[in-house]
């Protein structure tokens, strides 16, 4: 186990986290301090471990702000997290400010990867705000301010990039969260969205999906579902396409948007 706190942190060189674990899991937690990045293949956070991290500031110049690989995880609480992913690495297609993956390397065991956040913010300068390519992921947001700066607004993508030998799977749990944007699942990819106390969503589900050369990665929607509790709603910002849908359709807002479910769709909303 390794403690640190109310560090100051930067870091200039290629693969070069501000925190980072190598192989041999463990676990990290760390309170307050500033941790900077800005090499190529430098995250702020690299995590092959359980990594903690709480009231602190953490930013990427050029690479992914946060990354998990394989069966680990990275708990952010009331942090303040900043990236701009400008340069692409190694097998990477995609850009984004959270990437969860598996590159079979040998680093990371495959098996469930976790992202969790509850208050604080993240501020996407460049590319997808999140991104699970290759390994079954869970994501937990609790009332997080996020700030999408990229043109193609894009929250969410799961789906096939560099990297081969697992499966594409996201769990996305909002509680008490605002999310907006695209949501985008491949047509070998699945996703489960799960939205509660008073959370709402503004944007749609497809599976029309390009990476960040242009090259398209898929067209169809893969094995989406989504649960909205009573007090949470959906805002479609185009026709939109899951594979089942659970709660009341009263609580979604067509915005003369259609939500097709298995191909039909679906009556009763807003």
């Amino acid at each position: 186990m390794t403690k640190a706190s109310n560090l100051d942190i930067t870091t200039s060189g290629q693969s070069s986290a501000a925190i980072r674990t190598d192989r041999g899991g463990g676990s990290v937690t760390v309170d307050g301090g500033t941790y900077t990045s800005n090499g190529l293949g430098s995250p702020a956070i690299y995590s092959t471990a359980d990594i903690s991290v709480s009231n602190a500031t953490l930013t990427s110049n050029l690479s992914e702000g946060v990354c998990i690989e394989g069966l680990n995880s990275i708990k952010l609480e009331n942090c303040d997290l900043t990236a701009k992913n400008t340069k692409q690495n190694g097998n990477a297609t995609f850009l984004d400010t959270i990437m969860i993956y598996q590159s079979m390397s040998g680093d990371a065991n495959s098996g469930t990867s976790s992202f969790s956040m509850s208050g604080g913010s993240i501020t996407s300068k460049s590319g997808h705000v999140f991104h699970v390519t290759n390994t079954d992921a869970v994501i937990t947001l609790n009332n997080v301010t996020i700030k999408n700066e990229d043109s193609n607004n894009i929250l969410l993508s799961v789906c096939a990039d560099g990297w081969s030998g697992g499966s594409n799977i996201a769990t996305l749990d909002a509680t008490s969260q605002k999310l907006s944007g695209l949501v985008k699942v491949g047509n070998d990819s699945t996703l489960t969205m799960n939205l509660s106390s008073n959370s709402n969503f503004e944007g749609t589900i497809d599976g029309n999906i390009s990476n960040a050369s242009g090259i398209r990665v898929s067209t169809e929607v893969g094995n989406v579902s989504v649960t909205l509790d009573d007090t949470s709603t959906w805002t479609l910002t185009a026709d939109s396409y899951v594979t089942s849908f659970h709660g009341n359709s009263q609580n979604i807002i067509s915005n003369g948007h259609t939500l097709y479910v298995s191909g039909t769709a679906l009556t009763g909303t807003k």
